[in-house]
């Protein structure tokens, strides 16, 4: 199926979108603006982008901790998402959620957290709330291929698969847990095969080929809205940045995603092969991105700090916690 022009040129703007954003706040990271550890989801921008598009404001979806684009894409403003990775008064979580735990309930971001995997859990939650209520809504829960050795990876699968609730399980499998291969650590290297044993339906998909992206995701939510019960995508791709300082990772590895199998660049090699849209519109969308982009920095740049008065706010319910 070939999408149509307009939304093609959408889901190269949102890619865009989130190699700016994550371009801006990796530069302000290494200048000391942005606190505690930074994962960013450079090279992986077209799923974030595929997942956004398929997904609607009524729906819930549990981030990993490399989304920050996702955010954006969702709904949530980027100034205020730029501003909560900065540790500022005005972030979506008043500068307490970080990376980490950004959550925007209004823009149906139920937030991450820092034990990966367990957001698997939490999910199925939110979905049997959904399939109670009768709604055709979903719950999109992004993991990364490291979860598949975890025991909540398992028993979310088993549990969604039993009670047929409608989760949509994005697997973004970009080769390595911190520094271990996927193949090193699991007996296939396709992840997808392990929900195909809980008997649901599963494919795998180059997560770096924005159409085939999209349209896997959107045939999955189709069949979560029809009532068929959960899904599994996974998205083959590769994250450009490492964990650490010195990670190893084979050259021509390195060189083969970089250079040949770029999101953005293979989106914009399609773009103007089919004459769907010329250099100079291209340009101008990166152009206009950017700017903007700028803009969330200078606004979390600026932006005050947390009032200490306020370090409980929001964490106790219905009472008050006085210092020693």
């Amino acid at each position: 199926m070939t999408l149509a022009a307009d939304l093609q040129l959408k889901l190269y703007r949102d890619m865009w979108t989130v190699r700016s954003f994550e371009f801006g706040l990796e530069r302000e990271f290494k200048k000391g603006n942005v606190p505690g550890m930074l994962h960013t989801g450079v090279g992986q921008e077209a799923v974030q982008a595929a997942i956004a598009a398929n997904l609607r404001r009524t729906d819930a979806f549990f981030p990993d901790h490399r989304c920050h684009g996702l955010l954006v894409l969702a709904g949530t403003p980027g100034q205020k998402i730029m501003a909560e990775l900065f540790g500022k008064a005005t972030g979506v979580c008043s500068g307490k959620g970080g990376s980490l735990h950004s959550a925007d309930p209004a823009a149906g971001n139920f937030g991450d957290n820092a034990v990966e995997g367990s957001m698997m859990t939490t999910a199925l939650g939110v979905a049997l709330g959904f399939q109670m209520q009768r709604r055709d809504d979903l719950a999109a829960v992004i993991v990364g291929d490291g979860t598949a050795g975890r025991g909540e990876w398992h028993e979310s699968l088993n549990l969604a698969a039993t009670w047929q609730l409608p989760v949509l399980y994005c697997c973004v499998n970009n080769g390595y847990a911190i520094s271990t291969a996927v193949g090193a650590s699991h007996a296939t290297e396709n992840l997808y095969e392990f929900a195909q044993a809980y008997k649901m339906p599963a494919v795998q998909v180059d997560g770096n080929d924005i159409d085939a992206a999209y349209e896997a995701t959107r045939a999955a939510v189709e069949s979560i809205r029809a009532g068929q019960g959960p899904y599994f995508v996974e998205y083959k791709t590769w994250r450009w940045q490492g964990i650490f300082s010195g990670e190893f990772r084979p050259a021509e590895e390195v060189r083969y995603w970089k250079e040949e199998h770029d999101p953005l660049k293979l989106a914009r090699t399609h773009l103007l092969t089919t004459g769907l849209a010329d250099e100079a519109t291209l340009d101008r969308i990166k152009a206009e991105v950017d700017a903007e982009v700028e803009q969330w920095i200078t606004f979390a740049l600026e932006s005050p700090p947390p009032d200490p008065a306020k370090a409980t706010a929001n964490v106790y319910v219905g009472w008050e916690v006085e210092p020693r």
